[in-house]
C-alpha cells in the first residue's frame, strides 16, 4: 500500500504509541526552544558550592565547579539533539540516494552499491566509530559527519526494496515508454513514493545518532567546550562522581533524558513502519 505524507500522519495520529513518541518529542522540542528562558541559570558560570546537594536553589544539584547540572541538562539537550537530527538527515540523505540509485538501475550499478553497503554493515560498527572520532578529533561537527557516514548503509538496503518494487509499476512504465530521462523519472515518480520510508527511517536513525553521540561524548571524543547529555555524563565519569555520591543528580538524569529521547524517537518510528507495512501491525 502507498501512502502520501498526508495520509501517513493522519494515520499516525491514530496509532497510540506513535502519540506517546510524538508527544515526547514534542516535549523535547519546547526545551529545546525555550531553552534560554527555561534554564535557571548559565551553564557555563559557576552559581554554587561544588557538589551541592538538589534544593530549591538547584533542583538537580551542581557539578564539581559549582556549575548547575538542571541548567547543563537544558542547554545539552540542544545540543544532543541537534547533532542525532543531523547526523541522521545526513545518514538517510546518503542512503536515499544509494538505495533508489541501486533499486532504479540495477546490474552494475546496483551490484556495486549492494557490496559497498555489505562492507559497511560487516565492519564492526562502535570500534570502528570510535577509531574515526578520534582521527578526526573532539568536536560535534567531525562527530556528525563520522555518525552519519557510517550509518548510511541499513536505510539505503530498506529503500532499494523499496525502489526494486516502485520501478515495475505501470506508471514508470509508462514515463519511459515516452523517453523520459532517468533523472526525470527518479525525482518525478521514485523520491515521492520511497520518501515516507525514507522518513520512518529518519526518525530511527536519529535515535541510533542520539545514542552513539552520547557514548562518543562519554568517551571524551565530544566538543569538551560544549554542553551536552554526553559530556555531562564524560565529566561525572573524569571528575569522580561516584566517589562523591553525585552521582545520584549528576549521572542518572542525563541518562534519564538519553534514554527518553532514543524512546520517543523509537516509538515513532515503530509507529510508521507499522502504517507503512500493515503486516508488522497484531
Amino acid at each position: 500500500m502507498d501512502f502520501s505524507l498526508p495520509t501517513l500522519f493522519r494515520a499516525l495520529r491514530r496509532n497510540p504509541i506513535g502519540l506517546i513518541g510524538v508527544a515526547i518529542l514534542f516535549s523535547f522540542l519546547i526545551v529545546v526552544i525555550f531553552a534560554d528562558v527555561l534554564s535557571p541559570y548559565d551553564p557555563m558560570i559557576r552559581v554554587g558550592a561544588p557538589f551541592e546537594r538538589p534544593s530549591a536553589a538547584h533542583l538537580l544539584g551542581t557539578n564539581d565547579i559549582g556549575q548547575d547540572i538542571l541548567s547543563e541538562l537544558i542547554y545539552g539537550s540542544r545540543v544532543s539533539l541537534t547533532v542525532g537530527l543531523v547526523a541522521a538527515l545526513l545518514a538517510i540523505g546518503i542512503g536515499t540516494l544509494a538505495g533508489v540509485v541501486a533499486g532504479y538501475f540495477g546490474g552494475f550499478v546496483d551490484a556495486l552499491i549492494m557490496r559497498v553497503v555489505d562492507v559497511v554493515l560487516v565492519i564492526p560498527f562502535l570500534p570502528l566509530m570510535i577509531l574515526l572520532a578520534a582521527f578526526a578529533g573532539p568536536s560535534f561537527g567531525n562527530l556528525i559527519l563520522v555518525i552519519g557516514l557510517l550509518t548510511w548503509a541499513r536505510p539505503a538496503r530498506v529503500i532499494r526494496s523499496q525502489t526494486l518494487s516502485l520501478r515495475n509499476r505501470t506508471y514508470i512504465e509508462a514515463a519511459q515508454s515516452i523517453g523520459a530521462q532517468p533523472g526525470r523519472i527518479l525525482f518525478r515518480h521514485i523520491l515521492p513514493g520511497v520518501l515516507p520510508l525514507s522518513l520512518a527511517q529518519l526518525v530511527l536513525a536519529a535515535s541510533t545518532a542520539i545514542l552513539v553521540e552520547a557514548s562518543l561524548s562519554f568517551l571524551g571524543l565530544g566538543d569538551p567546550t560544549t554542553k551536552s547529555w554526553g559530556t555531562v555524563l564524560y565529566y561525572a565519569q573524569v571528575r569522580s562522581a561516584f566517589l562523591s555520591g553525585a552521582w545520584i543528580w549528576w549521572v542518572l538524569p542525563p541518562g534519564f533524558l538519553i534514554t527518553l529521547a532514543v524512546l520517543g524517537f523509537a516509538l515513532v518510528g515503530f509507529a510508521l513502519e507499522e502504517v507503512l507495512n500493515p503486516q508488522l501491525r497484531r
